[in-house]
């Protein structure tokens, strides 16, 4: 990576209880979060080009609302399985330029901020924060 990338880092909206938990599903509110999620990075300048996310579920589903709003694809990416760190994304932005809007899971959100900003803005469902990597 030459230069730093736009990263909406974005944890995944609401998602049901259960087993297993790589299959969980968003629930209305979680459906109707990842839709203000995605209404929110539309609404941005620089809107983000592309939208990685974790493989389980509610991952998927939170980035295929975004990409319903924004138009850029999703391509899903194990590195963003729960347990990703600041240099699993980093190595993920290598081949990128343009903005990138993540989909992951807490704590990694949390970690992945404070380790770029040295803060944690704090990840409730469906929330983000915008980071230069």
């Amino acid at each position: 990576m030459l230069a730093s990338v736009r990263v909406y880092l974005c944890r995944h909206a609401e998602a049901a209880a259960g087993d297993p938990d790589e299959l969980r599903e968003l629930t209305g509110a979680g459906r109707a979060q990842a839709a203000s999620l995605g209404e929110r990075l539309a609404a941005l300048p620089h809107r983000p080009a592309v939208i990685l996310a974790s493989p389980l579920t509610r991952a998927r589903q939170t980035a295929d609302a975004i990409s319903a709003a924004t138009g850029a694809p999703v391509r899903v990416e194990p590195a963003l399985a729960p347990g990703a760190t600041v240099e699993q994304l980093r190595s993920l932005l290598d081949e990128l330029d343009s903005p990138v809007a993540t989909v992951g899971h807490q704590p990694d959100c949390s970690q992945i901020a404070r380790a770029v900003s040295g803060s944690d803005p704090g990840f409730a469902p469906g929330a983000m924060v915008e980071l230069e990597l």
